[in-house]
This record gives C-alpha cells, sequence and structure tokens, in this order.
C-alpha cells in the first residue's frame, strides 16, 4: 500500500514555518515527511535556504514522524564523512526516524565552493563512494578510507544511527542512474510516475521502496494557484538537464522566462477539484510507488492542509 507524506520545501520556507507545516501534516494524516537539502533556492521569489540538519532537528521536537531527506548531496559542498554525523545525529534526534535520500547533485547549490562542476558520470561515482563510507561510519567504528574521490583518516561517530546503520535512497532520472541505483541503494527516488524508469530499477535488481514527490497548489481560485506556481516554482517545467547544470537563482530566472502560465496549468495539479488532487496521486501508486509526498506551493497552507485531511487523503488512503 503506497504511503502519503508531505513534503517540506526549505527553498520556499523559514524554519518556523517548516516547522509549523509538519505539524500540520501530522493532524492532516499525513504519515511521513520529506525535506528538500538546498544551499540556494531556485530563484528569489522563493526567497529561502535554511540548513536542512538544523530544520530536521527542530522537526523532532514537534512530531514523531520519520523523515526523508529528498534529495542530499554528500559529495562536493558536504564531504560524506560530515554528512554521515549530520544524518546520524537527526537519526538520533528523530528516534531512528531518519531516511537518507541521496543524490548527484545541482550546480545550483554544489559550485558554492569553487570546486569544479563535474559531468555526470564522474558524480555518480562519487555518489557511490561517498555511499560506502557513509555506511562504515554508520557502523560507530573507528573507519579509515583511501578512495578515488575521498579520504577519510581515524574517524568515529560516537554518536551513530539508532540501528547502526540507516536506509539510504538513491535519487535517477534516468535509466542509467536508476540502474546504478539498484547496485547500491536501499530504495529509488524519482519525481515522476514513470513506469518505465521504476521497471529498470526493478529489472536491474532493485528491491528497496520508489519515493517520489509531487508538488500542487490547492487555492479556491485556480488561475491564482496557476500564477502562484509561475511566480514560485516554473523550474518545476525546466526540461532536460538545466537544473543540474545552471549555477545561479538568476539564471533559473533566466531560463524560466520560458515557461508560460498555460504551461504551468497543463502541468501543475491546481484549484480546489478533490478528484484532480486524488488523481494525480493515484498516478504515482499506478506506477508503483511506495511512498509519494505532497508539497503545497504558496502561503496558503491551512486551507491545503483542511482540504487534503478530508478531501484527498481518504480518497486515496
Amino acid at each position: 500500500m503506497t504511503a502519503f507524506g508531505y513534503f517540506l520545501s526549505c527553498e520556499e520556507f523559514t524554519p518556523a514555518q517548516l516547522v509549523e507545516q509538519a505539524r500540520r501534516a501530522e493532524q492532516a494524516g499525513f504519515t511521513r515527511l520529506a525535506i528538500s537539502d538546498h544551499f540556494h533556492p531556485w530563484n528569489d521569489a522563493q526567497g529561502n535556504s535554511p540548513f536542512v540538519w538544523g530544520v530536521i532537528g527542530a522537526l523532532s521536537q514537534v512530531t514523531r514522524l520519520p523523515v526523508t531527506t529528498l534529495v542530499t548531496c554528500p559529495t562536493v559542498r558536504l564531504h560524506p564523512a560530515v554528512t554521515a554525523q549530520a544524518a546520524a545525529t537527526a537519526d538520533v534526534q528523530l528516534a531512528g526516524g531518519l531516511r537518507l535520500g541521496v543524490g548527484t547533485g545541482e550546480a545550483l547549490n554544489e559550485h558554492v565552493l569553487g570546486d569544479a562542476w563535474p559531468p555526470f558520470d564522474v558524480r555518480a561515482d562519487m555518489l557511490e563512494e561517498a555511499v560506502e563510507v557513509m555506511r562504515k561510519l554508520f557502523t560507530g567504528d573507528q573507519v579509515s578510507h583511501r578512495g578515488t574521490h575521498y579520504t577519510v583518516e581515524n574517524a568515529r561517530l560516537y554518536t551513530p544511527p539508532k540501528e547502526g546503520r540507516l536506509p539510504v535512497y538513491a535519487s535517477a532520472f534516468g535509466p542509467k542512474a536508476a540502474e546504478r541505483a539498484a547496485q547500491y541503494a536501499d530504495g529509488l527516488v524519482t519525481m515522476t510516475p514513470d513506469t518505465e524508469l521504476i521497471d529498470r530499477y526493478r529489472a536491474a535488481g532493485g528491491t528497496g521502496p520508489v519515493i517520489g514527490g509531487v508538488k500542487v497548489c490547492w487555492a479556491q481560485d485556480r488561475d491564482r494557484a496557476v500564477k502562484t506556481v509561475h511566480r514560485l516554482w516554473p523550474s518545476e517545467l525546466l526540461p532536460g538537464e538545466l537544473a543540474q547544470v545552471l549555477p545561479t537563482p538568476r539564471h533559473f530566472e533566466q531560463a524560466t522566462e520560458l515557461v508560460t502560465e498555460d504551461m504551468v496549468a497543463d502541468a501543475v495539479t491546481c484549484g480546489d477539484d478533490p478528484q484532480a488532487h486524488a488523481d494525480r496521486l493515484r498516478s504515482y501508486v499506478g506506477a508503483g510507488f511506495d511512498e509519494v509526498y505532497v508539497g503545497q506551493i504558496g502561503e496558503e497552507q491551512e486551507g491545503f492542509f483542511d482540504f487534503y485531511r478530508d478531501r484527498v487523503l481518504p480518497q486515496v488512503a
């Protein structure tokens, strides 16, 4: 049975708002949380980008729901040893409820220290080695590692994860990445209900859960909702690898000048039709997703949670 969670967007909301959304999500019947991990927002209109590990610590004080990062890049901006310590501490705070979603990242967030932005194949190799390093550290044993991309010397987590390990889910947006994820990750993260991609993951030996997220915009006025999405999240409609290679929010603003309100209206579930929202979630269920995280775009959070509690989640749960 597919589980439904709420997607906390660090790009759009302050830490205090995210904590309040987590509390409301649990009350509305969502059974888990996901949270984005960015250094920058996608555009200036979104206006936020708090440090995810600080926010997760605050979440642990207001909710009992498990939390999944969608997704953390443990390869360039943060060394995998530092990421492992942050994740292990968060897992202890969440009483064993952290799920570490990882990915190869975007230049938008990872170039900020001046490092070169490698091509995908190199980034994929870096991610696999980073996961290897983190899993060694999660045991609580002393670790030394000299690999192709990372060196760790005499490192030990004195506050290891609650169970001595963490589930690590790998993000994939193409067949090559999905097949690689099947070899080393505990689950697959992908954002569209692409049955072919999931089939490739399963055919390559992937047995873990498939996890995804979808952004919607509830509002009583559908036209207003479309305008809200167009203002805040036009980047959702950018094609190909643009999201991985553009380096600054300004570059995303330039690229998304090509995204029209009509394109948003066709691609994003907007408005207050419960059937439309339920059908969007069912498309993920039908594609074989085990967990689906719904994020509300814009400030009308209270109405969204009431709407999903009363009119959407009962249809799909």
